[in-house]
Formats: structure tokens, C-alpha cells, sequence
């Protein structure tokens, strides 16, 4: 079985995901793995989308499985088999924002991780590192925002949205008065950069 990155939007996938997907006879994904991918997937490919993740681990070994950014960045890179890394939402909003990868904490907060990733990316910013959030629509950036202006330290907020789209949009602004988040695909970046 193959994990491959197909990048967090359009346009990201590396030469190798571009070489496993056209070589694939099964393929599984999202619908949005397979959308990004579908330009590169052969004639005679079956594709499916995944419908039940926990039955990921019980494919055929000649299945690849597409996930969104790099599977190791939340993404399926906890399953067995060979993983193919694409280019990540955190690839991107770093180099957007001219920060190093060095200097960056990935904190992932959606599913049922929202507690837990709030309270890491306190724990982060308050050791005065730059968190790179990812989050998801029901992630309560208000009560975030909240937690860090009692730390009392100077800090700067990116909302990165839509990353590798056409309609990406990345704003920056004080954790006073963060940029509001108008779309339901964003990460964000706190810290001092």
C-alpha cells in the first residue's frame, strides 16, 4: 500500500505523487485528494472514495490512498505502507510568510483534538515559539485568542486560508484584534514573526 501527498491544493504534487498515481490501478480518497489528483490518474484506474477510515488499514497492498498535504502532517501517514510526502499547508503558509520551518511548532487542532490543540498552542507561544495551528471550522478561535492576550506577550496572528487555491488569502494582525476567519479551510500562525 502507498500513503501519497497530493499537496494541500492544486498544482502541489511532487514529481514522485505524480509517478505512483499514474502507475495506480486502485486508488482511494477524499473527494478532494481525487480532485486535486484526478489530471494524473490513468484510464482504467479505479478509484473510490474512502467512506469509512478506520477500514483504511484492511486495503489490497496495491491500493494507494491519496491524502490532502503530506500524509504526515495530520494526515494518513499512521498507516502501513510506503508514504509519498506532498507539499503541506504549513509548506506553504511558511514560505508565504518568509518564516524558517526551524522556527515553526505544528499544532494540530480539529476533530476531537480542539481542547488539546488549544491548550498546546498556549504552552508553545508562552516558551515563545511560532505555532502553526491547524484547525477546522468548529476550532473556537475567539476562546484561543482570549487564552493568549492573558499571557500578556506581544504576538502577531495569520489567518491562512485556502492555501494552493485560487481564492487563498492570508492576513496578519495583532492578537488584539486578530483577521477574522472567513472560510471553513484555514490554519492559523501565532507567534512573534
Amino acid at each position: 500500500m502507498k500513503i501519497v501527498g497530493v499537496g494541500c491544493g492544486p498544482g502541489m504534487l511532487t514529481e514522485e505523487a505524480i509517478r505512483v498515481i499514474g502507475s495506480a490501478i486502485l486508488i482511494y480518497g477524499s473527494d478532494r485528494a481525487i480532485e486535486i489528483a484526478r489530471s494524473h490518474i490513468p484510464q482504467g484506474c479505479t478509484v473510490r472514495t474512502i467512506d469509512d477510515f478506520k477500514a483504511l488499514n484492511k486495503l489490497p497492498q496495491k491500493a494507494v490512498i491519496l491524502s490532502t498535504g503530506d500524509p504526515m502532517l495530520a494526515g494518513l501517514g499512521y498507516l502501513k505502507g510506503e508514504v509519498v510526502p506532498g507539499i503541506s499547508s504549513l509548506q506553504i503558509a511558511a514560505a508565504r510568510l518568509h518564516i524558517p520551518l526551524a522556527r515553526i511548532v505544528p499544532v494540530v487542532a480539529h476533530g476531537t483534538g480542539h481542547n488539546k490543540g488549544m491548550n498546546d498552542t498556549v504552552d508553545e507561544v508562552r516558551r515563545r515559539k511560532i505555532v502553526f495551528l491547524l484547525t477546522d471550522p468548529k476550532f473556537n478561535t475567539g476562546e484561543l485568542f482570549k487564552k493568549l492576550l492573558a499571557l500578556e506577550i506581544p504576538l502577531k496572528v495569520a489567518v491562512c486560508e485556502n492555501l494552493g487555491y485560487p481564492a487563498e488569502r492570508i492576513e496578519v494582525g495583532a492578537v488584539e484584534s486578530p483577521p477574522q476567519v472567513t472560510s471553513g479551510m484555514y490554519s492559523l500562525i501565532i507567534g512573534d514573526f
